[in-house]
């Protein structure tokens, strides 16, 4: 299969330049807070939708901070060591989804503690809707033809232009499928069908224990980046970045419980 042309740039006013990738962070934040803005509706109540609006900026901070600082850390730290202007040219491209975790995770805390709102009810909520931004980045990703697979001589095979004339696995997709629609019907069946959420950290320890396993599988499929390569045993830095994530979600998983309270407002 041919890579179909898709220009980044989504919207295009004189000078102004909207890309696909801007969009993908727009949709998914405001998908997010939509879900979540939902789901705070109904017991146990965490936050105001006041609150909720209010975080929705600390959010896109963190998110952008914490991925490019990520990106330098963990990919390609050498380069922008020698060329640190270059770290604030997001617009380039080069998020890591485990630096924007780091980041929203310190925001998370952050607002809870100055707000008083239940800081593991909290992180539930923002793991729900976190799913609905991976789909629409790795969607992203995708349009822009980066982050590709490996090369594969299965019919559904993609040859991307920055990825030579052999066909690859269009990897953006499955991550899109696994750790956005895949990780977000499992959550939202919980959320419907159980009492997950009267068990604070449990459904951040089945977002984190579903996408460290996603990614890990996926790494499999996956084009290492080329100023990295592989690891240990064919092995790529994603996947030692997202065994910490798997070991942490079973930590949830198993240290969640009912509480008695919640049945109570937690906070108005």
């Amino acid at each position: 299969m041919i890579f179909p042309n898709i220009d980044p740039i989504a919207i295009s006013i004189g000078p102004l330049a909207i890309r696909w990738y801007a969009l993908a962070y727009i949709f998914g934040l405001l998908g997010g807070w939509f879900f979540i803005s939902q789901l705070i509706r109904h017991p146990p109540y965490i936050m105001t939708r006041s609150q909720l609006s209010s975080f929705l900026s600390w959010a896109v901070i963190s998110i952008i901070i914490g991925g490019r600082a990520g990106y330098v850390l963990f990919y390609n730290f050498s380069y922008y060591v020698q060329n640190p202007i270059e770290i604030f040219f997001v617009w380039q491209g080069g998020m890591s989804f485990h630096g924007g975790f780091i980041g929203i995770m310190i925001a998370i805390i952050l607002f809870s503690r100055i707000n008083n709102i239940s800081l593991f009810y909290f992180s539930d909520l923002i793991a729900s809707a976190a799913p609905i931004g991976l789909f629409f980045g790795r969607i992203a990703n995708f349009i822009n033809g980066e982050l590709y697979g490996r090369t594969t001589d299965v019919p559904w095979a993609i040859v991307f232009p920055r990825g030579g004339s052999s066909p690859r696995h269009p990897s953006q997709l499955y991550e899109a499928a696994l750790e956005g629609i895949g990780l977000y019907l499992i959550i939202l069946l919980l959320i419907i069908f159980t009492k997950a959420r009267r068990s604070p950290g449990l459904l951040m320890g089945v977002f984190l224990f579903g996408y460290g396993l996603s990614r890990i599988f996926i790494e499999l499929f996956r084009e290492p980046d080329n100023h990295i390569g592989f690891m240990i045993g064919s092995t790529t830095i994603g996947q030692w970045l997202s065994i910490p994530l798997v070991l942490a979600g079973i930590y949830f998983i198993s240290c969640a419980k009912p509480k008695i309270e919640d049945n109570k407002i937690i906070h108005e």
